[in-house]
Order: C-alpha cells, then structure tokens, then sequence
C-alpha cells in the first residue's frame, strides 16, 4: 500500500457524475486513491459544475478561470485546441486558464500537503508542476496524452515543455509515438510508455444490446464510430467512405457518437453526399452507456488523422473500449494507434484520409465474418495483456512508490 498525497492535475475531467467527457484521468485518480494514496484533483471549472465536490474518493477541485461563469469555453466540449478554433474569446482566457491554474496549485499544495503532483498533458499542467517544483519543492510525474505534444510548433511553447519534461521526476506516455516526440522534445531518454487503460469489468462482449437496432433502424450491418468530433479524428473520411460502402451494402448503417467543433460541417457533408438513411448522429452518450454500442456493432471504425498544425491520435482509448467489447476494428496507421492495432492480427490499418481503401477494408470485413471475429478475439487478448486499468494503475503506483 502507498500512501501518497497526490495532487492529480488536467485539463479533460468529468465535470459532473455520469458526464460525456473522457473520463480516463478520474479512473486513474480512483484506483491510485485504492491503493492508499489520499488524490486531489484540480481541473478548470464548467458552467453548472459544482466547485468542489468527492467521487470515488477523489477530491475534485474546479477552479473558475473567467467570468460570468457561462462564458469558461476554453476546456471540454471540443478540447482546447478545438475551442481556440471555435470561440474567439479563449484567445483571453489561454493567459487566465494558466494563472488560476498556478495559483490554485499553490493553495492545494499547502492546504492538502502534498507531496506529489501527477501533471496530465505538459501544457500547461507539466509547467506548472516544474514551477511548483522549483518554489515549493514538490516531486512531480508528467504524463503526456499526444495532444500536448504535436501541435508544439513554437520555440516559446517548445522551451516551456523541455522544462516541464526535463525536470520531471518521472515523465510518461501513452504511447511508442508519444515517446519519441517527448523524447525530440526534452532529450530526456527515461521515458515510460504507460498508457491509459480501459475496464474489462465493464467494456466487454455481455453489453450486447439488440435493442439500439431498434432504436436505430439499423436491420443488417452496424458500423460504428465514436471520439470527440475533433478534426484529427477524420470523420469526415469515414462519411465520405459510406457512399462507397452502400453501393455494395445498402442497408449498412454508421452511428457517429461525440460532440465537437466538426458536428456541423460533418452534418452537411451527411446531406450533400445524401446519405441521411445510412448515417445517424447519436451526439452525446454517457460513459455508462456507451459499452452497450461497443459490445453491439459489427465493426468499429477510428480512422484519424495528422491535422495541418500536427495534431493526432496519441493513443485512441476508443479502441481499447471496441477491442475489449469483443469488436472488430478498423484505425488509421497514424499516432499511437499501431500499438493498439497491430495490422491484420488485432484490427486493420489503412492510410489516413482515405476514403477509398477505408471503403474496401470495412466491404472486406463485413463479407468475412470468420476474419472478423479472428481480428476481434486476437485484439481482446492483446487489450488483457497491457491495457487492463489494473495493469496500468499498478505501473502508475509503482512509480509513486519510487519518489520518496
């Protein structure tokens, strides 16, 4: 047993029981709190979140960064990137987001005494963590998710995350992909690759619901796809892949779960490619239910991409639920997606933003039956050996264990 005071830092929370939000960070602040370790976490404040509030055994702390409170548009929904693209105004609030954050890590650090900080994403949680660590001497880990790493295309924001990583006690990623940027980045070459997990407890082959069929209209094949509607997650290509697909398979259907900057654009490109009957939107699922739509489709589809600022999968833990869920997958050979899916053995590879040959692996999957289920077993054995929440939450305890 550990008994750490650890102070969990991000910017993707839930920001309320049963949220739409990833919830992979509150997962991990849970099963440390389990092996003895007291976790705070502090994550920016939403419109209608309550300020403080115990889940789980993790102390949540949201801090307001703006106000009226309404008006927060920086963090979730979209993510930061997508919402630098969307809202105007987050221009403002980046500066205010970094401020609070800092200020409210400082209070944190000496109301609760802690000992430790685990930093989700370098920017700007990693930095922060380095500052703190410089005034308050307080240890810290960083962990890198990719999405903190690609788009670090200027020196100002390069140097601030060579000394985020640099000077971390222990510095992860979620992937070999994430490792290597990290690595161009800082130097620093003790970088372990731990990712994030997913629950076999509750993303498995039992969800299985025929009732979404229903609900859905679905009456043959169901493809499905799920993320936050984010450019770098390529939607837009597995759209323009259905009008391939229903020539050969007329009655496939493709369910869209997320919500994001690109719902609109992707909503027009549904109707000018006139494929209404074939594509729904199922727009924002809880986690709770979304095991049922894993365990239910025939095949699940991520086929993401490198955006023109750099950005891309660094993981894709939507995977991780699919194969888990005992489903087929199809992702793009881009990020950190080739640890997950290993071409032809755990799921299928194509080229990003590719319509064609993406149209051509789904056709090939959906005729074969057999090689579906083959690719869908060997993936849930490759999820069981690394990806298992008590797996990953054991390496990230072991190394709370090692900072004394």
């Amino acid at each position: 047993m550990s008994n750490k005071r650890i102070l969990v830092t991000a910017t993707t929370f839930p920001r309320w029981k049963n949220d739409t939000e990833p919830n992979f960070v509150f997962i991990l602040g849970k099963l440390l709190a389990g092996y003895g370790n007291k976790v705070t976490a502090l994550v920016p404040h939403f419109y209608k979140a309550k300020k403080f509030e115990v889940m789980d055994k993790v102390n949540i702390h949201r801090f307001v960064y703006f106000l009226p409170k309404k008006l927060q548009k920086l963090c979730y929904e979209g993510g930061i990137f997508g919402n630098l693209k969307r809202y105007k105004i987050t221009y403002l609030q980046l500066p205010l987001l970094f401020l609070f954050e800092f200020i409210n890590t400082a209070k944190l650090i000496k109301k609760e005494k802690i000992n430790v900080i685990h930093a989700h994403w370098i920017l700007p949680q990693g930095f922060i963590a380095y500052l703190c660590k410089k005034i308050f001497k307080v240890k810290y880990i960083v962990t890198a998710h990719a999405g903190d790493v690609f788009p670090l295309k200027s020196s100002f924001f390069r140097f601030l995350s060579y000394l985020a990583v640099k000077n971390s006690d222990y510095c992860t990623a979620n992937s070999t992909f994430t490792k290597n940027k990290l690595k161009e980045i800082s130097g620093k070459k003790d970088i372990s690759i731990i990712p994030m997990g997913v629950d076999l407890s509750i993303f498995n082959q039992r969800n299985k619901d025929n009732n979404l069929r229903k609900k859905y209209g679905i009456k043959k094949e169901f493809i499905l796809a799920a993320g936050r509607l984010a450019e770098k997650k390529g939607i837009e290509y597995l759209v323009m892949s259905m009008e391939h697909v229903i020539k050969k398979l007329p009655e496939a259907k493709l369910i869209i779960i997320g919500y994001g900057p690109e719902k609109e654009s992707l909503e027009r490109l549904v109707k000018e490619l006139k494929l209404e009957k074939n594509i729904s939107f199922a727009g924002r699922v809880e986690n709770k239910n979304l095991p049922k739509f894993y365990a239910t489709a025939d095949l699940f589809v991520g086929p993401s991409i490198v955006t023109k600022n750099g950005d891309t999968e660094g993981l894709g833990v939507v995977f991780l639920e699919a194969l888990a869920s005992g489903t087929c997958v199809i992702g793009s050979n881009v990020g950190g997606i080739p640890d997950i899916i290993k071409h032809d053995q755990t799921g299928m590879l194509v080229r990003q933003k590719n319509p064609m040959q993406l149209a051509d692996t789904i056709l090939k999957l959906m005729s074969n039956k057999t090689k579906r289920e083959k690719l869908a077993s060997n993936g849930l054995k490759h999820i069981e050996k690394i990806y298992s929440w008590k797996l990953v939450s054991k390496k990230f305890n072991e190394l709370f264990e090692k900072i004394k």
